[in-house]
């Protein structure tokens, strides 16, 4: 049986039938604040990880980023599962994640995100798995247009779900029970997507993230001058873009260990300046470095105050697939 067997009339009708794309924009969730019930809607684990495309054509498999950055070195045996299923000419969108226990976390997958040779990234030890949620296309068709639930039973039936590739489960309609059992297991959070929407190539808010506590990505601009017997830096200072322009949001000089202040310290010394990269305000100036805004860093937070800083913040780790800005002040809506 044909893998479009499975759709009814209406969704193999708006299956399309082009050449595999080489690049496609993977569709992004728009945050929210409340939990809800929809019978419509499915709901899925919040990874914390690094959002993956994966592309297989002739054979030959590539990874990318939500901005096109090739991922293969980072994650070699994932390229090669990839390689080894029976299927072929697809592509397929998912999250790499790596574990600290059974939560996902995004600090331990740091330590394979910085590597860019294969021996490399292996000899971290760091176990990563690719936790597929969508596709794209497969079997000559464009599937984009094709509803959510359609896609999910044909992407079941694409791949072979042995490690290091997971399919993602999700459950349905009971977002406020799901979200609050989500937190309860020390989760991020949850995505609900709705079950009829099709993959939009942008931000939509057909998909949705519901969190368990704060985080996102911020810009750095600066760092201070470590103090006592810390060595590499001691805070960095952190900003968001509103309007064009840099706002400063605060600093953030937990969650590091001494490796990361000694290589992060040698980067943002490469990158010095002599200005701040931030807009006109209340600044620090005691002690601080300020540096080219091309770096960004994953936060965890408690909350945003009224004048737009930062409550607790902990560093998680740095981000590769995000452009310095498009980082925005992430707020519900």
């Amino acid at each position: 049986m044909s893998l479009l067997d499975r759709l009814d009339q209406d969704a193999r009708h708006r299956a399309r039938q082009p050449d595999q794309p080489q690049w496609t924009r993977p569709m992004l969730a728009t945050l929210v604040h409340d939990a809800f019930a929809d019978d419509q809607w499915i709901f899925e684990r919040k990874l914390d990880g690094e959002r993956c495309l994966a592309f297989k054509q002739d054979g030959a498999v590539r990874l990318r980023s939500r901005n096109r950055e090739s991922l293969e070195n980072a994650y070699p045996e994932l390229q090669e599962a990839l390689a080894d299923q029976s299927a072929d000419g697809f592509i397929v969108d998912g999250e790499v994640v790596a574990f600290t226990g059974d939560r996902t976390s995004f600090a331990r997958l740091q330590a394979r995100m910085q590597k860019d040779d294969p021996d490399a990234a292996r000899a971290t030890g760091v176990a990563v798995y690719y936790y597929v949620f969508d596709v794209l296309y497969a079997a000559g068709h464009d599937l984009t247009d094709v509803p959510l639930r359609a896609r999910k039973a044909v992407l079941r039936d694409l791949l072979d779900w042995d490690d290091p590739v997971r399919f993602t489960p999700h459950r349905n309609a009971r977002g406020h029970e799901l979200l609050a059992d989500a937190c309860a297991c020390g989760w991020e959070g949850l995505i609900a997507k709705d079950g009829d929407s099709t993959y939009a190539h942008s931000r939509s808010r057909r998909w949705l993230k519901l969190r368990c506590s704060n985080q996102q990505e911020l810009v750095i601009g600066g760092y201070t001058d470590p103090e006592g017997s810390r060595v590499g830096f001691g805070a960095l200072l952190l900003g968001f873009y509103r309007e064009g322009d840099l706002q400063y949001a605060g600093k953030v000089g937990t969650g590091f260990d001494d490796d990361t202040l000694a290589s992060l310290h040698d980067r943002l010394q490469s990158r010095e300046r002599e200005t701040p990269p931030f807009a006109a305000g209340d600044l620090p100036r005691s002690g601080v470095h300020w540096v080219r805004p091309d770096l960004v860093a994953e936060i965890a937070f408690t909350e945003w105050t009224g004048d737009d800083r930062l409550r607790h913040p902990r560093f998680l780790g740095l981000r590769r697939d995000k452009d310095p800005e498009d980082v925005r002040k992430e707020e519900p809506r």
